[in-house]
């Protein structure tokens, strides 16, 4: 099972809270991070948006294909956010055995890919609640982490060695796309 943490791009800061709109700057972050995901992401994904207006503008760079999700709106738990991603209950991904031909690894990886794309959820919300997220499941001492307006942080679950794993697969700023 693929997580896939998206925080809402640059917005203006002179309306109320949950009407707050993306900044033009906050629109090319959002596009950005959109044809990166276009190539990246099954359009299987579900995606789980924070009914604050940033961050249904920077979903809909993407698609117009999501579910709003009142217990992600500013101000929500990270548990908020693994509940209502159904993390980790997802199917495990397969482990890559470890010596295989090219035509075996990329078959697995194809798999791997495939299965990936079948359980990942998107999740686009707000900091500290998706920076608290990621230091609950990096295991880190902080509270929370800092995560850049617009930026992707993308994990993954996984059985290996009969063990769960949790990795964290990408880290990207628009500023990098």
């Amino acid at each position: 099972m693929d997580l896939i943490l998206w925080r809402h791009a640059e917005a203006d800061n002179s309306s109320p809270d949950m009407a707050r709109e993306l900044t033009p700057k906050g629109k090319r972050q959002a596009e950005k991070v959109a044809a990166f995901l276009h190539q990246h992401l099954s359009s299987e994904a579900r995606i789980l948006v924070s009914p604050a207006t940033r961050t249904r503008q920077t979903v809909a760079a993407y698609t117009d294909h999501y579910t709003l999700a009142p217990t992600l709106a500013p101000g929500a738990s990270a548990h908020a956010v693994l509940q209502a991603a159904r993390w980790p209950n997802g199917p495990a991904r397969p482990a890559h055995p470890s010596f295989l031909s090219a035509e075996e690894t990329t078959s697995a990886l194809s798999r791997d890919n495939k299965n990936s794309a079948e359980d990942a959820v998107l999740i686009v919300g707000h900091q500290p609640t998706l920076g608290a997220t990621a230091a609950l499941l990096l295991g880190s001492a902080e509270a929370s982490l800092s995560i850049k307006k617009g930026s992707l942080w993308w994990f993954s679950r996984r059985e290996r060695d009969e063990f769960a794993q949790t990795t964290l697969r990408l880290v990207i700023t628009p500023d990098f796309l």
